[in-house]
């Protein structure tokens, strides 16, 4: 066994892999780019090798530094992780060349699986049932004469990566060329690998996948399927084992045929087969791709049979038999893993960097985390934060306690989907097992619709406003004094308002969107204040002893929960950006990030709704467009400029 092994990766996924490592005595060094050199991938390795350069290009997509921090540090194993180098095969071959285990599949099955085009090619040969589709030359006129010939809508595939990167929709025909170019883009920043693949859209269909590992001595087992249908561009959020919609019959066969791919691919390592499964009975289903490496959701594949993925990877690499042999494999209850991202869904799911001010988790479920209090999460890499990975003994358990979890978790610094997420747990469709891949997109307006009832936010507003409860506040601040109205910001996370709190002769009028509510105090000390409403409703309010930002949580007559609000800062004025003159629009960035193409140059006379330039932030493409027709009057940026939130783009007349 190694004795030494490099993580090439950052965030949750090094963090994790750094802990097997230590369970197994082995030594990790983890290579770092400077935004990562302080976090905690960085903190739990043994040892850290700073690579100078703040992309993924420069830094984790580079070979030559990752190979030369590697062998200067005497490791005789490196772990690519997901994404970046784990399905390059010049990567592996580099590291056999070096005298050094690829912890993964070797070269051969890489170029095998992981080029889509070659995994569709390696199933239709093994008699497994591809999407239509196109994995030849990738030109423009190809793939609109492709795209024709299989019937819009299709999607267009990157060929050499995973994780929803490089995939885009297509619906008409004057949509593909900007499609495409976006595609080969995101798809180039990922992998490094700008190739294309077209496949036919197939709607309302179940994402199942199959995990599979071999070992070098010719054994190959599956440990069962995880469902990873609930998806917003691509991008898994949800993820459980096993899937919903596969019974025994089901499940036989996309086994049986990830283990025959497997075989004929002649694999090795950890791996997932995915598979299209539709959603009414009976249930087709079709191959979709490989994935030669670790997956993002592989904890609810631990869960569920008790294995360690990562140490039998490490294993595997080092010549070791598997040794589990198919009959060895137990499935035992259920598992849902809820990826927690620092993004806003009620801003249009907006990513955001920062300082994480807050980050506690009070339950007792496995969290996979990249981040902790006081990190910052860099604004050039993905958005995600952690990982939380509910168990029970069946789905409605499991179910329970992932929301339960959810609800333990507080983030504060950087947006996160944390709500978000718990709305879709506890949706009646999701719970009955019938979201597919599509079935987000259709219910994002009814999962993003306020919730938190007016008493809640009066109970908050008239804890934090009343007098009585200046002796409880863990921060110092002007008392509220006087007859007027004392206003208070609070926010839930997802939604925000502005609150008036009012003296009255009995209690507090506490005004919310033009709704006034009477409410009076009848107990405060340590366990918080309790507000009793007209109708007799009664709402404990505790102060959080937190210092920032000041937060109330709410609970009912028999200490249920209730929610939790936080004050937040007042609504920001109108930014009125600088024009050179009456009449000129500023087209201002929406966010942080750099420009990762700009369509548009000055003359060009644009229509409203019209692409102008593309924003690139926490890995995900930002189209911004034109909100008035007009004549581009100047361009002030361009690719590869880095722009921040409010800064003037475009100006049009």
């Amino acid at each position: 066994m190694f004795t030494s092994v490099l993580i090439a990766n950052r965030g949750e996924i090094a963090v994790r892999i750094a802990k097997t490592l230590r369970r197994m005595g082995i030594r990790s060094v983890v290579v770092a780019s400077i935004p990562d050199r302080e976090g905690l991938a960085a903190r739990s390795a043994d040892t850290v090798v700073l690579i100078e350069g703040q992309s993924a290009a420069e830094t984790y997509l580079d070979m030559d530094a990752v190979i030369a921090a590697a062998k200067a540090e005497g490791c005789q194993a490196i772990h690519p992780g997901y994404g970046f180098l784990s399905e390059r095969a010049d990567f592996a071959e580099r590291c056999a060349a070096e005298g050094i285990a690829f912890v993964g599949p070797p070269a051969a099955v890489l170029r095998a699986l992981g080029d889509k085009g070659a995994a569709r090619r390696l199933a239709v040969a093994s008699g497994v049932p591809v999407v239509p589709g196109w994995d030849g030359e990738d030109d423009d006129g190809t793939l609109a004469r492709e795209a024709a010939r299989i019937g819009y809508p299709v999607m267009l595939k990157a060929r050499g990566g995973g994780g929803g990167r490089g995939m885009r929709e297509v619906y008409a025909p004057e949509e593909l060329s900007e499609a495409a170019e976006s595609a080969r883009r995101e798809a180039l920043a990922a992998f490094g690998d700008g190739g294309l693949l077209i496949e036919k859209l197939v709607r309302d269909a179940h994402h199942v996948e199959v995990q599979v590992l071999g070992d070098s001595h010719g054994n190959v087992i599956h440990l069962g399927e995880r469902d990873c249908s609930v998806q917003r561009r691509h991008q898994k959020l949800i993820e459980e084992s096993p899937s919903p919609v596969v019974d025994e019959a089901l499940r036989e066969q996309l086994t049986g045929a990830a283990l025959r791919l497997a075989r004929a691919a002649g694999y090795v390592n950890a791996g997932t087969f995915e598979f299209l499964v539709t959603g009414s009975e009976p249930r087709e289903w079709y191959f979709l791709e490989a994935n030669p490496r670790l997956q993002v959701e592989h904890p609810v594949t631990e869960a569920v049979t008790g294995v360690d993925l990562v140490e039998l990877q490490l294993r595997v690499a080092a010549g070791e038999a598997l040794s589990l042999r198919q009959e060895d494999v137990r499935f035992e209850g259920h598992a849902i893993e809820a990826r927690v991202n620092a993004e806003d869904p009620w801003d249009g799911f907006r990513g955001s960097g920062g300082r994480i001010r807050e980050w506690q988790h009070r339950g007792e479920a496995r969290v996979d985390a990249g981040y902790g209090p006081g990190d910052i999460l860099p604004g050039s890499f993905d958005s995600l934060l952690a990982k939380i990975i509910g168990y029970g003994g069946d789905r409605e358990q499991a179910l329970g306690r992932t929301i339960g979890e959810l609800d333990r978790f507080e983030i504060s610094g950087v947006p996160t989907n944390l709500n978000f997420a718990k709305r879709i747990l506890d949706h009646a469709q999701f719970r009955n097992g019938a979201a597919t891949v599509d079935w987000l997109e259709r219910v994002l307006e009814e999962l993003l619709a306020p919730r938190i009832p007016v008493p809640h936010w009066a109970a908050a507003a008239a804890a934090l406003a009343s007098p009585e409860t200046w002796s409880l506040r863990p921060w110092s601040a002007v008392g509220w004094v006087g007859a007027g109205p004392g206003v208070v910001w609070l926010s839930s996370g997802p939604e925000g308002s502005r609150v008036e709190v009012c003296a009255t002769g009995r209690g507090l009028e506490v005004t919310i969107e033009g709704e006034a509510v009477e409410l009076e105090l009848v107990e405060c000390g340590e366990e918080g204040t309790v507000w009793r409403f007209r109708d007799g409703e009664r709402i404990r309010a505790r102060i959080s002893r937190r210092v920032e930002p000041p937060s109330v949580e709410l609970f009912d007559d028999a200490g249920v929960r209730l929610a939790r609000v936080e004050v937040s800062r007042p609504a920001a004025l109108p930014r009125k950006a600088h024009t050179a003159e009456e009449g000129v629009v500023a087209v201002t960035a929406p966010l942080s990030g750099t420009v990762a193409a700009v369509q548009v140059a000055v003359g060009d006379a644009v229509a409203v709704g019209q692409l102008l330039l593309v924003l690139e932030a926490m890995k995900m493409e930002h189209r911004i467009i034109a909100l008035e027709a007009g004549v581009v009057r100047e361009v002030l940026v361009g690719a590869g400029d880095v722009v921040r939130d409010g800064d003037v783009l475009v100006e049009v007349e």
